[in-house]
């Protein structure tokens, strides 16, 4: 097998972390890394997920969308990128560039 050699910079005891689930696991950290890349190829895709309680950030970026929603706030759908600059420059007054 052709292989290369992939350099990361990741924090230490987020390597040590993966480590050792990955050993848990009955793997090592290149084939879970080698499969999580075959999967990109094959989806065109980035998933994961966040196990983690929100920050303070998203909340208050939630509750602002919220209240941007229950007052109306809100765009159209667009088909293309041309509808959705028209209406931005009618609506918000932006100056083409």
């Amino acid at each position: 097998m052709n292989t290369a050699v992939i350099n990361i910079k990741t924090q230490a005891e987020t390597k040590i972390k993966a480590q050792t689930i990955a050993k848990e696991l009955g793997l090592n950290l290149s084939s879970i890394i080698n499969a999580y890349l075959t999967q990109l190829i094959k989806t065109k895709t980035v998933a994961f997920s966040v196990s983690e309680e929100p920050t303070e950030y998203l909340l208050k970026m939630l509750k602002k969308s919220r209240e941007d929603i229950r007052k109306n706030r809100l765009s159209p759908s667009f088909d293309n990128a041309k509808d959705a600059i028209a209406w931005l420059k009618k609506t918000r007054k932006i100056n083409e560039s």
